[in-house]
């Protein structure tokens, strides 16, 4: 059926974009009582996803109402005019900016909750605001289950953009219980969970809230990196089968590890093979995708000078496995190490605990790579980040989220300066008590050819935060000596560099 002209001034919102995660933001709006205007540069899009979202479906007093023509879409939103995009991030999202800026007015305020890049909100909002129009960079993380029933939401932009976005974030985001931080479940079309802490806050100015996504992500490839490395090391190492493994994973996920990502593990490693008999993740091709967001986390924390190897390794990996074809080469070429015999009786029991402390204690190192990353990114662009707040919005709702933010939540509450998780008693105690394990699984795996890149790199970052005294002493000799770059001493301030009038290398010198 042709899309009547929409009524003026008849929606609340108005959201462009309506492929998944659009189409289940749209029916979570509405869900919570709001007139949502939708459109897509496809018609036929919008008239599809109207046929299948009759008003019978939507909850009490929400609606959904079309435009075939984007100055209609427009006319349909009462001011100021609250606009959603939800398409493709880059040149999309521009030319889509540069289609409705035109239609708008002072004072209205665009809403881009697709994973852009920082750098494009900053400059987006800076173009929009030279027009009187405001800006909101947001992330949006959940995945389609999350936009439609709860996602966790990171809004960056001028804190009068935040005032008129609010309620409907506020209204839409996930849930998590005051006291516990556990997220509430239950939500259902048309039956949206009502009460709890809403896992939203307004993030800062600017690309704050694009970056604080982006660094989300960053954070999740490590979380998926550390789980399969926990995967690896119990199949080849340990030689437990699946049905094993996700019995191990559901047990995790009682306790410290609780998370989502452990909790589809567990379901995964049980699901069986829709196309044979086997089981279903033996079926999966070992080459993993991606979509960038791990890169520019990493980039961002080389401009910013904060080390951040579990994420990067995390990256690494995902471009090794790529290399398919590649490595299947090599396997023929390159000699394993020889495998000794393990018992599997006690011994296989201690190991698979040793296993689970060497995730929570990676766990912890990346989480406190992440989040100094915020910190110093906060830092560098005056930014103010609650990384508190951050941390609780992250308990619900988004990838990520996991029993384990409650105590990253109360850590920043306990001191909200603190430069490192790692400093926290909490998250040392932690480390303190496990490290031994994390250690033998770390060592195991070089001895049997199982490689670990997140959990060693985790645990060297570990020890190198640990130290008072690294070998770049030497480092910085070397570079003094092959390019004048000068030293610091240690018998003298900080600030105070010296250098060496070494001889020429090339010149043989007299050995005494």
């Amino acid at each position: 059926m042709p899309i009547a002209r929409p009524e003026p001034n008849s929606a609340d919102i108005g959201l462009i974009g309506l492929e998944v995660m659009g189409k289940n933001l749209a029916l979570n709006m509405a869900d919570h009582g709001f007139k949502v205007a939708v459109y897509n540069r496809t018609t036929a899009k919008t008239e599809a996803f109207i046929a299948e979202n009759p008003p019978g479906v939507i909850g009490p007093g929400g609606a959904l109402i079309p435009a075939a023509e984007l100055k209609d879409f427009v006319r349909s939103i009462r001011a100021p005019r609250r606009i959603v995009l939800l398409v493709k991030a880059g040149g999309p999202t521009d030319a889509t900016i540069d289609g409705l800026a035109p239609l708008l007015d002072k004072g209205d305020v665009v809403i881009d909750g697709g994973n852009a890049e920082w750098n494009d909100t900053v400059r987006r909002e800076k173009a929009l605001g030279e027009k009187g129009i405001l800006f909101v960079g947001s992330g949006v993380s959940g995945g389609e289950t999350g936009a439609r029933f709860g996602p966790s939401l990171m809004p960056g932009g001028r804190p009068e953009s935040w005032k008129l976005l609010e309620p409907v974030w506020r209204a839409i985001a996930a849930k998590v219980d005051e006291k516990t931080g556990r997220p509430l479940e239950g939500a259902a079309p048309g039956k949206p969970v009502k009460g709890g802490v809403p896992c939203t806050t307004y993030i800062g100015p600017g690309g704050a809230g694009h970056y604080v996504k982006m660094v989300h992500n960053g954070i999740e490839y490590g979380d998926m990196q550390l789980i399969c490395e926990a995967y690896h090391f119990m199949r080849d190492s340990l030689e437990m089968s699946n049905a094993q493994m996700s019995a191990v994973f559901r047990e995790w996920n009682t306790g410290d590890l609780d998370s989502f990502l452990v909790e589809i593990t567990a379901d995964i490693l049980g699901q069986k093979d829709p196309a044979g008999g086997g089981d279903f993740v033996d079926a999966v091709l070992d080459a993993a995708g991606q979509k960038g967001t791990g890169k520019w986390t990493i980039n961002s924390a080389l401009d910013l000078g904060v080390p951040a190897p579990t994420m990067a390794e995390a990256v690494f990996a995902r471009n090794i496995s790529a290399m398919k074809a590649e490595r299947v080469a090599a396997s023929k070429v390159l000699a394993a190490p020889a495998r000794h015999h393990h018992d599997h009786g006690q011994t296989q029991r201690n190991w698979v605990e040793c296993v689970r402390d060497a995730l929570y204690c990676s766990k912890i190192c990346s989480y406190a790579q992440g989040f100094a990353l915020m910190g110093a990114a906060s830092r560098a662009n005056n930014w103010g980040l609650k990384l508190g707040e951050i941390a609780m919005i992250f308990r619900g709702g988004c990838i990520i989220r996991a029993r384990f933010l409650q105590k990253i939540f109360e850590a920043y509450q306990r001191s909200a300066d603190l430069s490192n998780l790692l400093l926290d008693p909490y998250f040392a105690g932690v480390i303190e008590r496990n490290q031994h394990n994390w250690r033998a699984v770390v060592a195991r795996s070089a001895v049997d050819g199982v490689p670990v890149p997140a959990f060693a790199s985790a645990l060297s970052y570990f020890d190198s935060y640990r130290s008072a005294r690294l070998p770049a002493n030497l480092l910085q000799a070397q570079r003094d000596y092959f390019g004048a770059h000068t030293y610091e001493r240690v018998d003298r301030p900080r600030g105070e560099f010296y250098h060496v009038d070494w001889p020429d290398p090339k010149r043989p010198q007299a050995r005494v």
